[in-house]
């Protein structure tokens, strides 16, 4: 009895100091670089959409078949969406090819109870047919998909400020 009274101390005073060390003050990441105030917006602007009316959701031909499914919205450094990775074919996942279709090639039509839904002017045989692409999780980006992975480290280094 005592025995285990006394495993019990002792395992709770090694679990405290464990979170004891834990808690030890990190360094904070350096400021910002100071700027303009952030702006917050009153209301939401009445013609946006949010990225979920894309994600995920699933494409159709102008006669409304099934094409493929939009599995990732790409972003330039502006804010603007430049393109859309379309997974097409396949089953269940499996042998599903992803292509790359520029932002402005997909319109948003309405249906039932006025849902959007995206429709492109091709069919899945050409999506099927176009070039696959693969994501790179080390570069965090898109790559053909018989493009060599990358290590996570730019092939080229960035050219470097000359001191003067």
């Amino acid at each position: 009895m005592y025995k285990l009274a006394y495993a019990s101390t002792a395992l709770l005073f090694a679990l405290s100091a464990t979170v004891a060390s834990a808690q030890t003050a990190q360094p904070l990441p350096p400021a910002a670089a100071p700027g303009p105030a952030a702006k917050v917006l009153p209301s939401v602007p009445s013609d946006a959409m949010t990225v979920t009316h894309w994600h995920k959701q699933n494409v159709y031909d102008p006669s409304d078949a099934k094409i493929g499914a939009i599995e990732d919205v790409l972003v330039d450094r502006e804010g603007r969406i430049v393109a859309f990775i379309v997974g097409v074919g396949g089953f269940l996942g499996m042998g599903e090819k992803d292509v790359a279709v520029p932002f402005n090639a997909v319109q948003f039509k309405t249906k039932d109870n006025n849902k959007w839904y995206p429709v492109m002017n091709t069919t899945k045989d050409a999506l099927k047919n176009a070039p696959g692409h693969k994501y790179d999780r080390n570069a965090m980006t898109w790559t053909l998909e018989n493009a060599p992975a990358t290590t996570g480290t730019p092939s080229t280094p960035s050219p470097q400020p000359s001191a003067r």
